[in-house]
């Protein structure tokens, strides 16, 4: 359980569960050497939940493209566009992981729920339960007749991302270019715009983390629900493709909705690179400019654990606590630091899922 002297945290992004596909005896419940998260380590921590991500790597090149080295250009990298991946591969893999989720929360005898409400969620984190949100990363698995998007609904999903960083059947993912700006490519496919509608009516909140900038304002006409990307930080202090221009941003206030911190280094640094040796404080620089733009009530953690290289200092998940240390040292009370631990992530949940 969660220390009760710690500010609970529900985070809006991990990768975790690609564990189960990489790692035959992988174990939640037991602590780890390795990765970022474990059940142990989430408690000493104060992590009290997250959005759990379900992401495919290509089964040909493993391309998590955790290192941009190859891809340099004069002043930064401009790596390419990820070949896609298949229907039957990727409802392969993705039943895999799901299944590795409902086996978390089966042998954990009571200590960890997968949620499908805001009042699930709310209830976990009072109860000091730990909880996940079914997500995936990417809408591969889904297809263009949305039967695969019901069954996925009724098993959990409650939290999709139309692309990763590769085309899909329904919009273009951003390749990993510093500097440059999300517009890199056209917006969203017929089916993309069908995937949007039926979100919404089942209750699904979409991610726009990962996808371009014209398939963002595609996303912003159609949708009725808050914008939300689930890890993504500020453009205009790291020019990463997939990080918000303030445009963006403000589309993400006026909607009520809110925006996670990617915890990865190469979102962090002015320069985009990927060494992790750098102050906390450069990561409270990205949340103070988050809420100074859009309001205290539109930002939160999405720290993209088991996914990314996260700063030193952090280490893992039990860094936590240092980085709500570092934002109150920064000026936040203990009210503000609830809202951005877990409060705004409860509450758009709440204005997205149903309470079924």
């Amino acid at each position: 359980m969660t220390n009760n002297k710690l500010i609970p945290v529900f985070d809006g992004h991990n990768d975790t569960l690609m564990r189960f596909r990489k790692e035959d005896n992988f174990n939640f419940l037991e602590r780890n050497e390795d990765g970022h998260m474990d059940l142990l380590r989430c408690r000493e921590g104060g992590f009290a939940g997250g959005l759990f991500a379900v992401f495919i790597s290509n089964p040909k090149t493993d391309d998590t493209l955790k290192s941009f080295a190859d891809f340099k250009t004069a002043d930064g990298y401009s790596a390419p566009i990820i070949d896609s991946i298949s229907l039957e591969y990727a409802q392969q893999a993705t039943m895999q992981m799901v299944a590795g989720l409902f086996r978390i929360e089966t042998q954990s005898e009571g200590q960890f729920k997968v949620s499908r409400t805001a009042e699930e969620v709310q209830n976990c984190i009072d109860n000091d339960i730990m909880t996940a949100v079914l997500h995936f990363e990417g809408a591969e698995a889904i297809d263009t007749n949305f039967y695969s998007l019901e069954v996925f609904y009724k098993a959990g999903l409650r939290s999709l991302g139309i692309v990763w960083s590769r085309p899909t059947a329904f919009g273009y993912g951003v390749p990993f270019r510093y500097p440059h700006s999300p517009d890199t490519g056209p917006g969203l496919t017929d089916a993309g715009k069908e995937l949007v509608s039926a979100c919404n009516q089942l209750g699904i909140m979409i991610d726009l983390s990962h996808i371009n900038e014209k398939g963002f304002w595609d996303v912003a006409k159609l949708t009725d629900a808050p914008l939300v990307t689930t890890h993504s930080n500020v453009h205009a202090i790291c020019p990463l493709t997939r990080n918000l221009t303030d445009k963006q941003l403000d589309a993400i206030k006026e909607s009520d909705g809110m925006v996670g911190l990617n915890f990865g280094v190469s979102f962090i640094r002015e320069d985009g690179q990927s060494d992790a040796n750098i102050p906390i404080e450069w990561m409270v620089r990205h949340i103070n400019y988050l809420v100074e733009r859009m309001g205290i009530d539109h930002v939160g953690f999405g720290s993209d654990f088991d996914g990314a290289k996260i700063p030193d200092k952090i280490g893992d998940v039990t860094g936590l606590p240092k980085l709500i240390d570092a934002l109150r040292a920064s000026g936040h009370d203990d009210e503000s630091l609830r809202k951005i631990a877990h409060g705004n992530w409860v509450r758009v949940l709440g204005k997205t899922l149903k309470s079924n």
